[in-house]
């Protein structure tokens, strides 16, 4: 019966990509002139297992090339070859190639066998250095002892020029009892070209000492035809530390038998010859033919397996259309499992007890319901938290990608640049999470491009020459803050305000505060860079960064000190799918409002709203005129009073800015879970989603962005959206 492999894909997905990140990060880390053993193993191991499965399900491309950089790696790690620069930005190439490799692999696509042939030539030269090959080291352990042994072979130069190979596999006693099955393997090497099979039965002990579930049996194999070596390697890749293995590149007749280096010698006589497709049980009850008599046979080369999901031909531009996965799973602390296995059977225990009122209640009972319901609010509650906590994940997933990026980028413009995570354990909605990865990579590129100076420069100023930016994340208010901090030069704001005069974005009379100057790098298409590069200077970068905040209810602001630096604050919900919101009433409708947004709530008193231009009102909040929006008219709900002192205004803040909402009358806070209005109907400005309030009402949630938006567009919050458009 064949195993099908596939649903082990996705586990071995996530766990290579997993490994890959780790081989970066321990890269980056790693100090040249005195290595940590333990990252250098830890790397290694994460090569290692990438090999081993890809081996394992049929993924050839990626099991070779990350081979040559196990060999690498297991150089280092026995001190074989000294750790340098050069060595490790040539593995950090191949990092990236990998994980190319396994996105176009994981998608189903076409790998760029160019681009990888590159990067392995790459590591092949590391060799050439030396003028040593990437020759396999296959791991063996003795068949009498069981002791691991290590077999090196460096008689080959050239794998793509041998025209076959010679393989001694003695398995180890114990193989059988481990699960595998000898003659899968030879029926798996012979599948790799002709094969020309010998048993060795010198080990076979007498019948009444025979164990059925030991192997007592070796075999020489003789492959034939053009078969890389770790095509021959992977063969053996689940079973390497319990077997004893030589290969050798085979020779022409007459020149002498070659045995690979520390391999057993082959004997002359005791020799059998067996077919590779009987099973092992039935090898061992099999009698004994005379040596000379044995003939070995030969097994034709078979048609190539076809395999479900086959890689494609390659194609030189394939790598550019690969696109990642989106996690389908996130992986859960058992802490967290056991929490709420813990909250359903308290839930289980109220729900009994409140059944036990339905069968036979009665008035004297009244107050034990109440502790019931109650008790059942607290249950649900936690639930619901605990639930979320499960959707939780450390933001350590979104820092870990950038070192290397600073890493690079330094390389790229020249400068020195030292980059602190700090806050990594935060946790984040897993959805809010995968969201701000491009902000934050806009942010830093900023700070690297604009922010820090050139190491002279950095030293003229009297500062040391290598710059810092520091990531920080911390939770504060029920929100998660997220800090992007640098000791550069600050931002040039008499630079800043001549570019947005000259664009037209503020009038020649209009007169701005330090922070105002400071905020308009995130207007659309702004940029001062004198050149455009690769990095900056399109003038597309911050305004993304803003946009994709705000699309997440969030806040972002730019703070600047001429020649100590600059700090980006970006404040963020905790999640996108449950929000603790200010219940408001206009007329008959229920609305909602974040209220993380909202500053101050009042009743307006009479004259306190100021009319400009006929139709645009302002009211004075703190020396401060803000613009207001009357909801009733936004959204053409019908109004019984008219007299704007009859109602509350709640004041709120976006993007820096305040406007003030006018609303009949404030409800209670609650939280409130989300429910999109663009997946379930369509798009409205000023509207984020809805909710279903507990008496089966619904509530529309407000996009204070959205309204601020249509301040900005129609100059009024009179006209409603509908007349807008």
């Amino acid at each position: 019966m064949t195993t099908d492999l596939s649903e082990f894909h996705e586990t071995f997905f996530e766990e290579s990509f997993e490994a890959i990140d780790g081989m970066e990060a321990s890269l980056l880390e790693i100090d040249c002139d005195a290595p940590n053993m333990d990252e250098v193993n830890g790397i290694f191991r994460g090569a290692h297992s990438i090999k081993g499965g890809a081996g394992m399900f049929g993924f050839t491309h990626v099991a070779e090339f990350t081979h040559v950089m196990e060999t690498l790696l297991d150089e280092i790690r026995n001190e074989q070859r000294a750790l340098s620069g050069e060595i490790v930005n040539v593995l950090l190439g191949a990092v990236d190639c990998l994980r190319e490799m396994m996105l176009a692999t994981q998608s189903g696509g076409q790998i760029d066998l160019p681009k990888v042939n590159a990067f392995r030539q790459s590591l092949e030269n590391v060799f050439s250095d030396t003028g040593s090959e990437p020759a396999g080291i296959v791991a063996s352990t003795d068949t009498v002892t069981g002791t691991p042994s290590a077999i090196h072979d460096d008689t080959m130069s050239n794998a793509n020029a041998v025209k076959g190979w010679r393989v001694r596999f003695c398995p180890g006693k114990d193989v059988m009892r481990l699960g595998n099955d000898p003659a899968r393997l030879i029926r798996e090497l012979a599948s790799l070209g002709s094969a020309q099979v010998v048993c060795h039965e010198d080990g076979l002990p007498g019948i009444d000492s025979i164990n059925p579930e030991f192997c007592y049996l070796s075999w020489t194999i003789e492959l034939t035809g053009e078969i890389e070596r770790t095509a021959v390697e992977n063969v053996f890749d689940w079973i390497e530390d319990d077997c004893e293995i030589g290969i050798a590149p085979l020779v022409p007749s007459g020149a002498g038998t070659q045995v690979p280096d520390g391999d057993v010698k082959i004997p002359d006589e005791g020799l059998k010859t067996v077919e590779t497709a009987k099973p092992m049980f039935e090898l061992l009850d099999d009698a004994p033919e005379p040596a000379s008599q044995a003939t070995p046979v030969v097994i034709p080369s078979p048609e190539p397996p076809k395999k479900a999901k086959a890689v494609a031909a390659p194609s030189p531009t394939a790598s550019k259309s690969v696109k990642p996965k989106e996690a389908t799973s996130i992986r859960v602390g058992t802490d967290k499992v056991d929490d709420l296995i813990n909250l359903v059977g308290e839930l289980v225990i109220t729900e009994s007890m409140l059944r036990h009122f339905g069968a036979d209640f009665d008035v004297s009972q009244i107050e034990k319901l109440r502790d019931g319901l109650d008790q059942l609010a607290r249950n649900t509650r936690e639930l619901q938290e605990s639930v979320m906590r499960i959707r939780m994940l450390p933001i350590k997933f979104c820092f870990s990608r950038f070192p290397r990026m600073v890493h690079d980028l330094c390389d790229k413009l020249g400068k020195k640049v030292d980059l602190q995570l700090i806050g990594e354990h935060t946790e984040l909605d897993k959805t809010v999470l995968e969201k701000i990865n491009d902000p934050l990579v806009h942010a830093i590129r900023n700070c690297l491009d604009h922010g820090i100076e050139m190491p002279d420069r950095r030293l003229a100023d009297g500062k040391p020459e290598t710059g810092n930016v520091t990531l920080n994340a911390y939770h504060s208010g029920g929100q998660m803050v997220i800090e992007v901090v640098d000791d550069g030069g600050g931002l040039p704001r008499q630079k800043i305000l001549a570019k947005a005069r000259e664009r037209g974005l503020v009038p020649e009379s209009q007169e701005l505060s330090d922070d105002e100057i400071d905020n308009l790098i995130f207007a659309p298409g702004f940029s001062t860079a004198e050149q455009v590069s690769d990095v900056s200077g399109r003038g597309v970068g911050m305004d993304v960064v803003r946009k994709n905040i705000v699309d997440l209810g969030g806040t972002v602001h730019m703070r600047s000190v001429e020649g100590q630096g600059c700090t980006l604050t970006i404040r963020l919900p905790l999640t996108l799918a449950i929000m603790d919101g200010q219940l408001v009433r206009v007329e008959d409708e229920i609305f909602v409002v974040a209220l993380a947004s909202i500053v101050e709530s009042l009743r307006l008193g009479a004259d306190e709203i100021n009319t400009i231009h006929a139709d645009k009102e302002l009211y004075c909040f703190r020396k401060e005129y803000i613009p207001i929006v009357r909801l009733h008219e936004h959204f053409s709900v019908p109004r019984t009073t008219t007299r704007s002192s009859q109602g509350l205004l709640v004041i709120v803040e976006v993007e820096g800015q305040r406007i003030g909402i006018l609303v009949d009358e404030l409800l209670n806070q609650q939280q409130v879970v989300i429910k999109s209005l663009e997946r379930n109907y369509q798009p409205i400005l000023g509207l984020s989603g809805a909710t279903i309030l507990g008496d089966g009402r619904i509530a529309l949630i407000l996009d204070v962005p959205g309204l601020l938006q249509h301040l900005r567009t129609t100059g009024n919050g009179r006209k409603s959206h509908i007349e807008a458009a």
